[in-house]
């Protein structure tokens, strides 16, 4: 098994972001973010351990490299409070199984403040990867639905479900 170690976001990671911030990983998540929104996301990153309502990781391997980034955060999805998982790898370390380790880590994270009972992934149809990431890391696919990402934007998504009382 892929083993990463995840680490609450630091004023440090922000040259990961940057990173992060590429045509290829941001697809289909609305595409590049100018470097003004990249600031403005990773001070919300460094902010929102304190804030309980989630936490945005770096994703680190065994000798320290960074490689990406998974969260959770509150949300209300369909009339209740839920748990959102998001994630993103870096090109050169994608498809080793990094991201399903790294959700994995975070799901581990969230049954642990046995707060809400379902955590969702809402990744694209049409992103394959994110789709498999959902299934090896035990979410249930409840079926296709939209989902407004950027904020603004509507794009067709699948929304996986994990009972996080198994």
């Amino acid at each position: 098994m892929t083993e990463v170690r995840i680490e609450p976001w630091r004023e440090g990671d922000l040259d990961l972001l940057r990173r992060l911030n590429t045509p290829e990983v941001r697809a289909h998540t609305g595409g590049p973010e100018t470097d003004e929104q990249v600031l403005a996301r990773h001070e919300r990153y460094v902010r929102f351990g304190d804030t309980g309502k989630g936490c945005m990781y770096a994703v680190l391997l065994p000798d320290g490299a960074a490689v990406g980034s998974v969260g959770y955060w509150e949300r209300e999805w369909r009339g209740q409070q839920v748990y959102e998982l998001g994630w993103a790898i870096l090109p050169g370390h994608q498809g080793r199984g990094l991201a399903t380790a790294a959700v994995r880590a975070a799901v581990a994270v969230v049954r642990d403040r046995r707060t809400l009972r379902w955590a969702h992934a809402y990744p694209s149809v049409d992103n394959a990867p994110s789709n498999a990431v959902c299934r090896k890391a035990g979410f249930t696919l409840l079926g296709e639905t939209e989902f407004e990402y950027p904020p603004g934007h509507l794009m067709r998504s699948n929304d996986w479900r994990l009972d996080l009382a198994a």
